[in-house]
């Protein structure tokens, strides 16, 4: 699992430095334009990033599945090689998938107003600004980026189906609540990410949903990878320790420094 883990916030990190440094440029200057290459470039460590993390969550459903429904035989299964091929096939796959969407992106040819409705530079702005016939663009999407978003779909949630079943029939309740517990802060994250790629990528664009649009984006690029440490470290016993005697350590600090009436 902290394997994985691992993973996963290496890719949070390098995911928000994608958006982020450019946002702030936009912040802090007025001049809000972008090159095509560097708007490209962009586009290619977005989706391969995103994609990544896509096919890491569901390695780490199946890592779950194997510790709840099988946990007397994890550290055969879930071996040191298998974690590392299973890494490995995430970050290929993220890259196949990005590459591809990329190189398509690049027959794309603009007109002007190239004025894009977000702060990063993603397919479905391109497509609406592009005069070229973007049928061929969106048909790759589809297929590709459809296949393998499904399969990353039904590898992720359908583990949960045995999960489920698995707990329901352990005996006590604290065994219950025990096994479950290892599952939510997986399912917190898996449930944000695909409900902030629903809204972007499923629900049509209008000049009404502009706003919504650019704040899910936020919500998408910027505040999961945010979020996937904190929910994670929740669960973190050294961490809620840590935490409580932080917390003693300003009351005592408070208290001492506060004046006394004699």
């Amino acid at each position: 699992m902290y394997f994985f883990l691992g993973n996963l916030a290496f890719i949070d990190v390098s995911y928000s430095s994608v958006t982020a440094p450019r946002l702030l440029v936009d912040l802090l200057t007025k001049n809000h334009s972008i090159s095509l290459l560097a708007c490209t470039t962009q586009l290619f460590f977005f989706i391969y990033l995103a994609g990544a993390e896509l096919f890491l969550l569901s390695a780490m459903s199946y890592d779950r599945y194997i510790a709840i429904c099988y946990p007397l035989h994890y550290s055969q299964i879930m071996s040191w090689m298998v974690c590392t091929k299973m890494a490995f096939g995430v970050w290929v796959l993220g890259l196949l998938n990005s590459l591809v969407q990329t190189l398509f992106s690049l027959r794309l040819t603009f007109c002007g107003p190239n004025t894009i409705h977000n702060f990063f530079c993603d397919l479905p702005h391109l497509f609406q600004i592009s005069c070229t016939d973007t049928f061929i663009n969106v048909l790759v999407a589809l297929i590709v980026g459809g296949s393998l978003g499904f399969g990353a779909f039904s590898i992720t949630f359908i583990p949960y189906i045995h999960i489920f079943s698995t707990i329901l029939r352990i005996q006590t309740k604290h065994g219950k609540l025990k096994a479950f517990s290892t599952c939510t802060s997986h399912l917190t994250v898996v449930f944000i990410f695909y409900g902030s790629i629903i809204f972007i990528y499923f629900v049509p664009t209008t000049s009404n949903l502009y706003t919504i649009n650019r704040v899910v984006s936020v919500i998408y690029a910027l505040i999961n990878p945010l979020l996937n440490p904190l929910i994670y470290s929740i669960r973190n016993k050294d961490l809620k320790e840590a935490v409580k005697r932080a917390i003693h350590h300003v009351h005592a600090c408070n208290y001492n420094s506060s004046p006394k009436n004699w």
